[in-house]
């Protein structure tokens, strides 16, 4: 058993040895984690076992049974992610002192938006690099609630997302917009045949995929008493339930066009089987955002403008 020490003033080394705790268990293992840290499994267990002697603490149990963490270890972490958040944005702050923009923006974009032709999300990450050529980006593709959740939490200066319930600690800014229709594989017995008798009694009897979070998604399908069978994280499985044959489910029109070209899928063809959907930039409202954060939302609402109209 490791004996407990009380740990004094944090230097540089605990810090760099938290980092590399962090990332062990944010990649679930040392061998994922090698790809992450660029150093090798042997070198990243000393490190490890470096930093819980320093801490008098067993972190966590490694080896051919897999990696866990112990309860110290989980409280550490939770500890050091604190600790170097907090880091992370003084050290932000003293960038925004500058003229010049360095450091890193980090930021979380909801899946699969990159097909439809309105998220301009690309032009807007051109014209931030124009001006911060120094700048890191660090991109997390997450669920709607990952990432509103790490916006609040300070993980995520902002946040792209579906437009759903407000929280009065977020500030939100319209960028674009999606059509959702519902849609089923050519395996599905809706797949063959007119739509034009179809009627939302005879909808109800299908199977149904959808998100599994709060979300316009989930929302729709209450909405329309459609019979929830299967819950998923993100869009990707709703489209791999639908080609089973065995689901209808609710797909973003610019992401369904090539499984709908390839005849994997068709859109179930109800009038009333669709919803809008408005995707936001939102960040918190206090502390205010960085001057680097600011500089890329007004490249998102720049690169936006033609689509909204002037504001």
């Amino acid at each position: 058993m490791v004996k407990k020490a009380l740990l004094g003033q944090v230097s540089d080394t605990e810090i760099r040895l938290l980092r590399i705790f962090k990332a062990v268990v944010e990649c679930g293992g040392l061998a994922a984690a090698e790809l992450e840290l660029n150093i090798g499994r042997s070198t990243i267990s000393r490190h490890l076992k470096d930093l819980e002697v320093r801490l008098g603490l067993t972190l966590c149990r490694r080896g051919r049974a897999g990696f866990a963490l112990t309860s110290d270890g989980q409280r550490v972490y939770d500890g050091g992610l604190r600790l170097l958040q907090a880091m992370d944005g003084f050290r932000a702050d003293m960038h925004d002192l500058h003229d010049e923009f360095v450091g890193t923006l980090a930021f979380g974009l909801f899946d699969k938006t990159v097909t439809n032709s309105q998220a301009r999300i690309g032009p807007a990450i051109r014209e931030f690099r124009r001006k911060a050529p120094q700048a890191l980006l660090d991109v997390t593709v997450g669920t709607l609630s990952d990432i509103e959740q790490g916006v609040i939490d300070g993980r995520l200066q902002l946040g792209i997302v579906p437009d759903h319930r407000r929280s009065d600690s977020l500030s939100y800014m319209e960028l674009f917009g999606e059509t959702m229709y519902l849609y089923c594989g050519r395996l599905h017995p809706l797949f063959e045949g007119s739509h034009a008798v179809l009627d939302w009694a005879e909808l109800q009897d299908y199977d149904y995929a959808g998100l599994a979070f709060h979300s316009p998604n989930m929302e729709a399908s209450l909405r329309f008493g459609l019979r929830r069978k299967a819950t998923v994280s993100d869009q990707e499985a709703v489209v791999a339930l639908i080609m089973s044959g065995c689901y209808i489910g609710f797909l973003p029109d610019h992401y369904a066009e090539s499984f709908v070209r390839q005849g994997l899928i068709r859109r179930v063809e109800h009038p009333a089987c669709m919803y809008e959907v408005r995707f936001v930039a939102l960040m918190r409202r206090t502390p205010a955002p960085s001057r680097m954060a600011e500089c890329f939302l007004e490249g998102l609402q720049q690169a936006h403008s033609i689509l909204n109209g002037p504001s």
